[in-house]
């Protein structure tokens, strides 16, 4: 019973038992240093990240940004990364909203806002946003649904949402664990996760949990144990569930963040059998069909937009606008020139994909292609003789794909529109 004689909600007590969980356990782990998170951000940086989000729109800095759900230091490295951009960080956590703002103060960055908000309160705030950021905690809350329709009401109508939630088959051995901890009655305790952390080098082999404990280093942090395997409160979507999600919310899928394992025409799959099969699927249908075919995705990032936007422009080199697209490389690629495929003068590899097949080799007119890239000249540019013009836009689209390139492609709708 609440102090006024109302009885608590189920959605209330879900909501304080998680508002205690972080109170207890900050996540992420609190950190004093932001140095090397400002090492890694330039304006080449910042122009291919916009370019994820707004490809059609001239580039701009200044954007106003919510991170909702900022947790330790999340809202301090925004506005550390984006200097002229206006940040605001809420989170229902007091620990976390205290070490937000020593790294605020430590920074001095003026550019950030911090409140103690719930992330289904946002309204409070009194104001809309160009960007929202809300990765890692609507599976968190006990109502998702309401969580992702205050943040639609606070996303500019032409602005860009960053989500990231839990995905169920990558997780398989999290939710294994979580109910065997449930039916020991484990606490979170230092004593107990302590325990529980001896207890994980005891299991099999081949349990489905092992993957993940020797690829993850989270898992020798004692916050970030308890918070895969004692959470209160956490939910997975597959993508059917996750589209049915945004749509919900009133928001569609732009983009994934790195679309390549999601796409049958990318590594492995495209050499199999089923390659046609899954070509003929329509897009949503070949989202899901990866999903089961890779089967250990454990986190679902993407950029949605609101479903009433309009005046947009997403890739498409299914029409003459792709010439003039100015490709730009996303920095976590990386060109090997060794022990290479036969007929290949170079691989490119994005760092950030942890699936290994999502390699792509270039020959090497292609790599002479590659290598002009410069943020500067458009494809055509880059590609101006008509002998060359099948094998740039093939060429420029699987690098597109490979998530090796974004395109600013705010010239190309000026000349569609002119």
């Amino acid at each position: 019973m609440k102090g006024n004689g109302t009885k608590v909600s189920n959605a209330d007590r879900i909501a304080q038992e998680v508002s205690a969980f972080y109170e207890r356990h900050p996540y992420p782990p609190p950190i004093d240093s932001l140095e090397r998170h400002k090492a890694r951000w330039n304006d080449d940086r910042r122009r291919a990240d916009a370019r994820l989000f707004w490809p059609g729109e001239p580039y701009r800095d200044d954007r106003s940004i919510l991170v909702a759900g900022c947790g330790t230091s999340q809202a301090a490295k925004y506005a550390l990364a984006w200097p002229r951009a206006r940040i605001t960080g809420i989170d229902v956590s007091t620990t976390s909203i205290q070490r937000t703002e020593k790294l605020k103060h430590k920074y001095q960055l003026d550019n950030l806002e911090v409140r103690q908000l719930a992330v289904e309160r946002a309204a409070e705030l009194g104001r809309r946003f160009e960007h929202v950021v809300c990765t890692g905690v609507l599976h968190h809350l006990p109502d998702p649904d309401a969580g992702l329709r205050a943040l639609h009401d606070v996303l500019e109508p032409r602005g860009a949402m960053h989500l990231m939630v839990y995905a169920p088959y990558g997780r398989a051995g999290i939710y294994l664990l979580q109910d065997y901890c449930r039916r020991l009655g484990l606490g979170t305790s230092s004593r107990e996760i302590k325990d529980l952390a001896d207890c994980l080098g005891a299991l099999p082999p081949d349990h489905p949990l092992v993957p993940l404990l020797r690829n993850s280093p989270d898992f020798s942090d004692e916050a970030a144990l308890a918070d895969a395997l004692l959470h209160p409160q956490d939910r997975a979507y597959s993508v059917p569930q996750l589209l049915e999600f945004l749509n919900a919310g009133g928001l569609r899928l732009e983009r994934w963040l790195r679309q390549a394992p999601y796409l049958p025409q990318c590594g492995a799959p495209a050499s199999t059998p089923h390659q046609a099969l899954l070509a003929r699927l329509a897009l949503d249908e070949q989202y899901a069909a990866m999903e089961l075919f890779r089967g250990s995705m454990v986190r679902h990032s993407l950029i949605a937009h609101r479903n009433d936007r309009r005046d947009h422009h997403s890739i498409d080199f299914s029409t003459n606008a792709w010439s003039a697209y100015v490709p730009i490389r996303l920095p976590d690629t990386i060109v090997v020139q060794e022990r290479l495929p036969p007929g290949a003068a170079a691989v490119l590899i994005n760092q950030s994909h942890t699936f290994k097949d999502l390699y792509l080799p270039i020959d090497a007119q292609q790599k002479t292609l590659f290598d002009a890239i410069d943020g500067k000249r458009s494809i055509s540019e880059i590609a101006p003789q008509i002998a060359l013009r099948d094998a740039a836009r093939s060429l420029f689209e699987r690098l597109w794909h490979y998530d090796q390139v974004v395109f600013d492609a705010s010239l190309a709708l000026q000349q569609t529109s002119s």
